[in-house]
């Protein structure tokens, strides 16, 4: 049965979907555009829900050793210049400080695109034996990288993220913590924000500038569009040989360290809002929202009925749920449909009748089904629906997932599905980047997502070029 359109002013997805992105972020009052071209102001709504993502993910860094650090805001160009790959990758997104005060600087001053530099350079003051390493450090902080074309959460010039920039004695270690903490995005991606991903190892011409190895978590969209919703990279010594890192291992030799990164940043809020939402405007999951149930009296101006609402949002609070009352005098159609669009997992309803009969309701809002329940146990069958909620949109993003990822057996048939299919496509590679650049020109744009770790054999040679296959690759459009 198709679902009654509660909040009109929000563009269908079908009809397009960039304008329904545009128009939720808008009008759910997650952002509103600055003065500055590709800057976003992160409204307090916004702004909780990357709170929420942050105390999740802090706590489990935490848990595995790594301490918060912060480093400087900008970079001395030199300091850039210290490792080629690195550079060369990040120079066209750079913004440049040239005058300090009213005084021309003696040297050019990066605004951090990403921090590795800074962290070498503090690590080779810190590292002089084995007994210092590990060093398990994470910064939450702000980058800028000059994007040409720019949209709320998913490409800003300026945005939030954590990097993780650990050193390691051996190269063992450092693999294991690269492969680790993808490990933690996975589990935080499909456990926190209820989204089911493909991780797996990007190929030679996707990863990142200056690392040897760089994995990814590649969740889909509801249109079928991948977002890489996080990285971690191995870099061998390559930094710390730039930099001239070294220590004194057990043997008495001096070694240079071996070196890891990671992070994600506030385009997972982007990613919650296309993975999830709806033509009614966000649908959060309930272990980032900012508010978990919203308490909705009905004929609130009899008697007895707010001293009831307030009541049950004590008792909520006291469990530990986020919960907002609201007692305003907007009508109870304009309150649906306002929390419904702002994506609150569940409503709770109440009036003078409920109260008679020591009860309440809760809507879901993913199904938007009513349920009647007792105020006796309503901590529990608020957390109940809470888990409900989650688990319905994951499932619901594993099916979008299964029902948009198609098999390219030859060249023919992965541009019949690049053309007319929406989603990721699995197809054999031989590689080559050659082979990579074709299928991105011919398709105008899919691109190779990764290399999962879960590989099938679809056949024995490239979908491209037709040459002995090395990998099957994840391929898809990306944000």
């Amino acid at each position: 049965m198709a679902k009654e359109k509660m909040v009109e002013q929000i563009t269908s997805m079908e009809e397009d979907f960039g304008q329904w992105y545009t128009d939720v972020v808008k009008k759910a009052e997650l952002v509103d555009y600055s003065g500055v071209k590709g800057c976003m102001i992160i409204r307090p709504y916004g702004y909780a829900i990357w709170e929420n993502i942050q105390k999740d993910l802090d706590a489990r860094f935490k848990k595995l050793g790594h301490e918060n650090v912060y480093m400087p805001m900008f970079i001395p160009e030199s300091l850039l210049q210290k490792e080629k790959d690195h550079v060369e990758g990040f120079a066209p997104e750079c913004a440049v400080v040239t005058i300090g005060g009213q005084t021309q600087l003696s040297e050019r001053l990066i605004v951090r695109p990403t921090s590795e530099t800074l962290f070498c350079e503090h690590y080779k003051d810190i590292i002089h034996s084995y007994r210092d390493l590990p060093k398990l450090y994470n910064q939450w902080c702000n980058v800028v990288r000059w994007e040409k074309t720019t949209r709320p959460f998913l490409r800003t010039s300026e945005f939030l993220w954590q990097e993780g920039h650990t050193m390691h004695a051996t190269e063992e270690e450092a693999r294991q913590e690269t492969l680790q903490m993808l490990k933690v995005y996975e589990d935080f991606y499909r456990e926190t924000l209820a989204i089911p991903a493909i991780t797996g190892q990007k190929t030679e011409k996707e990863k990142f500038a200056g690392a040897v190895e760089t994995y990814t978590i590649e969740p889909m969209m509801h249109n079928g569009v991948a977002l890489q919703g996080g990285t971690s990279h191995y870099f061998g010594t390559g930094f710390a040989e730039a930099f001239d890192i070294t220590f004194t291992d057990r043997d008495n030799t001096v070694k240079h360290p071996h070196q890891t990164s990671w992070g994600v940043s506030t385009r997972m809020i982007g990613a919650i809002i296309m993975a999830h939402g709806d033509n009614n405007g966000l649908i959060l999951p309930p272990r980032v929202a900012p508010i978990q149930v919203v308490i909705i009296p009905a004929a609130q101006h009899k008697e007895g009925v707010l001293e009831a609402a307030n009541a049950l949002k004590d008792k909520l609070l006291a469990a530990g749920l986020r919960v907002k009352l609201d007692d305003s005098d907007n009508s109870a159609g304009w309150k649906f449909s306002q929390y419904e669009m702002k994506g609150v997992p569940v409503r709770l309803e109440i009036g003078p009748r409920d109260i008679a009969n020591n009860s309440c309701v809760l809507v879901s809002r993913v199904t938007r089904e009513k349920k009647f329940v007792s105020l006796d146990n309503i901590e529990a069958e608020v957390q109940a629906m809470l888990d409900q909620v989650h688990n319905e949109l994951s499932a619901r993003v594993e099916q979008n997932l299964s029902e948009k990822t198609f098999v390219a057996h030859n060249h023919e048939e992965f541009l019949d599905i690049a053309a007319n299919h929406p989603g990721y496509i699995k197809a054999m590679w031989c590689g080559e980047t050659a082979c990579e650049d074709q299928l991105k020109d011919e398709t105008g744009g899919v691109k190779s997502r990764c290399i999962p770790f879960n590989e099938e054999k679809l056949s024995d040679v490239c979908a491209c070029c037709g040459k002995p296959a090395k990998h099957m690759v994840v391929w898809g459009r990306q944000y």
